[in-house]
């Protein structure tokens, strides 16, 4: 754990990253097996992880980003989308995949029920922000497991949604973007934020412990 510790005190929000460089892919693949085993409410994985490679698109999403330049700077930047809404076909998809891997249950069966049940009648919105609290425990999983490979990233929610959500095709998906990751490394000698002392709350002030 110390080590862990270490790397999340080492990460930070990156500022500038080097263009130079490009993180391997089985680091990138890495990060992205942290996402995928991220716990969602119900298992359900109400989201999606774009990885976007492609300089005409990420200079296109950049435009939309306040121009900011890590999304061009990085090597990859991941955009996280959430479902739009939960619909039947989406929770029986995951019912199906459990029985093809757990096998079949009447309690299986009657706990998708039950979640159908509460989450179809909701407005759309709520499932919506539902799904994307999902998304952002993955997110923190990905923060995480790129600081432990030393890989640095900058969570992004400075960004039209709606506009990269058309950049990318994400509303014919049935998907709305949330936030984008991009990944690279640092370029210390360009950025002002890297040998700043990283400020967080005491635990005193943070934490209440009760017994």
């Amino acid at each position: 754990m110390t080590a862990l510790l270490d790397k999340l005190t080492w990460r930070y929000a990156t500022k500038k990253f080097d263009p130079s460089k490009s993180v391997p892919q089985d680091k990138v693949d890495q990060i992205l097996e942290a996402i995928r085993l991220a716990p969602t409410s119900s298992g359900t994985q109400p989201f999606e992880v774009f990885v976007v490679t492609n300089d005409e698109i990420r200079a296109e999403i950049r435009k939309v980003a306040w121009d900011q330049s890590q999304v061009t700077d990085a090597s990859h930047v991941l955009v996280f989308a959430a479902w739009d809404n939960y619909s039947a076909e989406r929770i029986d998809a995951v019912v199906t995949q459990m029985e093809e891997e757990r096998g079949k249950s009447e309690m299986l069966t009657g706990y998708y029920d039950n979640l159908k049940n509460m989450y179809l009648p909701r407005e759309a919105e709520v499932n919506h922000n539902h799904a994307a609290r999902q998304a952002y425990i993955a997110l923190g999983f990905a923060l995480a497991a790129a600081a432990e490979l030393e890989v640095d990233s900058t969570p992004m929610e400075g960004f039209d949604p709606e506009k990269v959500d058309e950049i990318l095709g994400l509303r014919e998906k049935g998907l709305r973007s949330l936030t984008l990751l991009p990944l690279g490394y640092r370029q210390a000698e360009e950025d002002w934020l890297v040998n700043m002392k990283k400020v967080r709350k005491p635990r005193a002030g943070f934490v209440t412990e009760i017994a």
